[in-house]
């Protein structure tokens, strides 16, 4: 076929009913991460919870065609673990263990996939999830995960406001200090607009409680 013909020809079939164009791993992955974002950052209440439902459907959707990329398990990953945390209570329990299947099972094909971003996600969720009988919670796994993403991503953002997270939650202030501080002196990220003015947020409100107590405790 003609080549000028073709590119004439693309946008119209983009219009056609039923037709989806095959998108490459990386712009699945882009394409997830903008979501996410969105999602997470710029949505409350019952429009978050539809698109994250909505997003939900799209991961596992883009793992069953691409079962074997680690970037889009990981992102299957880190979307069910932030609805277990929107969702909340035991009925976030069944995602949250979703979302460590589809984190082990990035590491198994490559454990440095984005940057190490499954480390910290699982870091997260062996934090944040109850402990035995109920759930899978494990402080000593999650310092191991949480570590494990620092040394392979040791200037990122995510890397070090999780790990700050960990030592803020277990009143470790001055260390948790450390981190924060370092999550905010991180590159932005110009493909990530969204979910960098989020993050910092974050680490600003958690900033602003580390010296808070900091504070106090030295009054």
């Amino acid at each position: 076929m003609n080549i000028r013909l073709l590119k004439k020809m693309i946008p119209l079939i983009m219009l056609m009913p039923g037709v989806v164009l095959a998108q490459s791993t990386d712009e699945i992955v882009s394409r997830l991460q903008k979501d996410w974002a969105i999602a997470n950052y710029e949505l409350t209440g019952d429009a978050q919870i539809k698109a994250y439902e909505a997003l939900l459907e799209d991961a596992d959707a883009a793992v069953a065609n691409n079962s074997g990329s680690a970037g889009i398990l990981v992102w299957n990953g880190i979307i069910k673990s932030a609805f277990a945390g929107v969702k909340g209570g035991l009925g976030a329990l069944s995602y949250a263990k979703a979302a460590r299947k589809s984190l082990e099972a990035s590491l198994e094909i490559d454990d440095h996939a984005l940057n190490g971003s499954a480390y910290a996600t699982l870091g997260t969720l062996y934090s944040k999830v109850p402990g035995w009988p109920v759930g899978f919670g494990n402080d000593k796994k999650a310092v191991q995960f949480l570590q494990k993403a620092l040394e392979i991503n040791p200037e990122g953002i995510d890397s070090n406001y999780f790990y700050a997270d960990y030592l803020r939650e277990n009143k470790d202030y001055e260390s948790a200090e450390k981190y924060l501080l370092k999550a905010q002196e991180a590159a932005p990220r110009a493909d990530r607009p969204v979910a960098d003015t989020g993050r910092r947020q974050e680490i600003s409100a958690a900033l602003a409680e580390v010296r808070g107590k900091l504070k106090r405790s030295s009054s």
